[in-house]
């Protein structure tokens, strides 16, 4: 018991396997970034080779909702509020971009 009265600080232990610190969590946001980052280069693909406009736009969302994702993982891996934060942000300029560019599409003027 410590002089002051507080209980012991107690980690969760999982029969030797570490949960955080190049452990078992840390391993599959590796992984998962890996696989994240071959779908951004599929998307890109698609965006470059895309025969058609539609095929363009969904790539070009794809890739953003990606972004978004290997961003997430970074902030999980480094610990870091800062790459949610931008994560944030690129996921609002990625919701009106796709606004637009639908917009586009269906009547050929952005404005009206």
């Amino acid at each position: 018991m410590p002089a002051d009265g507080d209980l012991p600080v107690t980690t969760p232990e999982l029969d030797g396997i570490q949960l955080f610190g190049h452990g078992l969590v840390d391993i599959a946001i590796g992984v998962s970034m890996y696989v994240v980052g071959a779908a951004m280069l599929m998307a890109l693909w698609r965006l470059l080779r895309g025969p058609t406009v539609p095929d363009r736009i969904l790539a070009l969302d794809t890739l953003n909702v990606t972004a978004i994702a290997e961003l997430m993982l970074l902030g999980m891996y480094i610990k870091s509020a800062v790459y949610f934060e931008a994560a944030l942000v690129i996921a609002m300029l990625g919701f009106v971009s796709t606004v637009v560019l639908s917009k586009y599409v269906i009547r050929r003027d952005i404005v009206e």
